[in-house]
């Protein structure tokens, strides 16, 4: 496969994977810890602005990483910064499995794409830099997110 068109698979899953931290962040900011459905009553006012507040965390993480698809090849640096604090949160929900038990099936659903997608996403993007590079296909690395 081409240097090119492997890179063109890794923007097309990036594409997909940025889904999952939009929808769900977008969701927890509008309906709060509700969007869980099985929460029960109202939770404290406390509870609702911190969870809100992470949603819109987890969107942001999202837009970021949607806007590195375009010349992905160039945002290794911030592609790493973001896929950290995800596996970051990752370990947080690991240690809240390991302490209280399997969470809902959404839950795990993150925890695998937190502690497995994330990390996979970051070594193919390594692998398409270095083979882009060698076939002289992608611009020098750049520090800041072009349009």
């Amino acid at each position: 496969m081409r240097a090119e068109t492997e890179r063109r698979f890794l923007q097309m899953a990036m594409g997909s994977f940025c889904l999952v931290p939009l929808i769900a962040g977008a969701s927890g900011m509008i309906e709060g810890p509700a969007m869980l459905r099985g929460v029960g009553p109202p939770v404290a006012i406390d509870l609702d602005s911190h969870y809100r507040y992470l949603s819109g965390l987890l969107f942001g993480i999202g837009i970021g990483f949607a806007l590195c698809i375009r010349g992905i090849e160039r945002h290794g640096a911030i592609m790493r910064v973001l896929a950290a604090a995800v596996v970051l949160g990752g370990l947080a929900r690991l240690i809240a499995l390991a302490s209280f038990g399997a969470p809902g099936g959404g839950h795990l659903f993150g925890l695998g794409m937190e502690l497995g997608a994330v990390p996979l996403i970051l070594l193919w993007h390594m692998r398409v830099v270095r083979r882009c590079r060698e076939a002289g296909d992608c611009a020098p690395p750049s520090s800041t997110i072009s349009p």
